[in-house]
């Protein structure tokens, strides 16, 4: 089958032909109907991010994945051949360590993918594959951060800085559960344009001086990775409002004044990935109509193409919120 790997002491990519996997007594065995391209993937290939527990040096990646059950292990029960699910991007192993799909062990950048039964979420027949795909990362992990780590609830306030794959997400979600101000925050004029047609009520440049005139916020969300980002959102926050930093800069953060950060009770928050009821519980949002990702996917590529769908995410080139794989 075609598969896209990197070699991950030379950072190398390369789609190429690789034996098609076989399923062993309790795995199952997904023919992959699409893969999302994340930002995390073109962070794998520049080097800012490596895989934790990967046995040897390649794996194919693609954390992102929705498809057919194609084969059964004979232990496995629950699911039949022809079933359509998503799976979910990572788990926590023995130890308690978070292992990825994609990263430690092979992902869905291929025309088949290997996988435990547990990590499958069956899938309504008029959810198309590309939007299923997208779940298990790029609104999930918006989703933990909004639900579980800030806790948000109808009524609260936020900002989204940061409007790309995940961040638009965000702005949608935080609109569903009934936040009644959700900004969006980002220098590019057609990443605030699509965030307010996703629902934000207002969208700003961060060099936007009307922004002040915004303060108060319960929360803010940082999917930017931007250190800058992390003391204006602070600025922005009122009495015991929570910043929650998503984004991955590698630096320090700074707390500009202590007094003020201990004297309003500011929270900061740390964010990465989701659990699998997260995953479970949009599937549920998508099916009774309450989540809407029709225009999450900018474009579907085929997966010869993967290198160039990585450039295309890395520079934005189109404003893409998510680029999708099809075998």
């Amino acid at each position: 089958m075609k598969a896209g790997r990197i070699h991950v002491p030379s950072r190398k990519f390369e789609v190429k032909e690789i034996p098609t996997p076989t399923p062993s007594d309790k795995e199952v065995r997904i023919k992959v109907g699409a893969a999302g391209v994340c930002l995390s993937d073109v962070h794998f290939l520049d080097g800012t991010l490596s895989p934790g527990y990967l046995k040897g040096d390649e794996v194919t990646l693609g954390h992102e994945v929705a498809g057919t059950v194609d084969a059964l292990g004979a232990s496995v029960h629950g699911f039949a051949v022809g079933d359509r699910v998503l799976v979910i991007a990572g788990e926590r192993n023995e130890n308690h360590q978070i292992t990825t799909l994609g990263f430690d062990y092979d992902g869905g950048y291929a025309e088949y993918v290997i996988t435990k039964p547990s990590l499958l979420v069956k899938i309504p027949d008029d959810l198309p594959f590309e939007e299923a795909a997208i779940i298990p990362d790029a609104v999930s992990t918006p989703w933990a951060a909004i639900s579980s780590t800030a806790k948000m609830q109808a009524g609260e306030t936020a900002a989204v800085f940061g409007v790309g794959g995940l961040g638009i997400h965000a702005v949608q979600l935080l609109k569903m559960i009934g936040c009644s101000k959700v900004i969006a925050i980002d220098p590019r004029a057609e990443a605030r344009q699509k965030a307010l047609e996703i629902g934000a009520d207002f969208a700003f440049d961060p060099a936007d001086d009307d922004l002040k005139k915004h303060r108060g916020l319960n929360a803010a969300f940082d999917f930017a990775g931007v250190t800058p980002v992390r003391k204006q959102a602070l600025s922005l926050l009122g009495e015991q409002g929570r910043l929650v930093i998503v984004g991955i800069a590698n630096e320090p953060i700074t707390i500009p004044n202590d007094m003020a950060f201990t004297y309003m009770r500011t929270q900061i928050l740390g964010h990465y990935g989701s659990e699998a009821h997260h995953t479970k519980e949009l599937v549920e949002f998508a099916k009774r109509g309450k989540l809407n990702l029709s225009k999450s996917v900018s474009e579907i590529m085929p997966l010869d193409q993967a290198a160039t769908a990585m450039e295309k995410l890395e520079k934005k080139i189109g404003n893409p919120i998510r680029i999708v794989l099809k075998p």
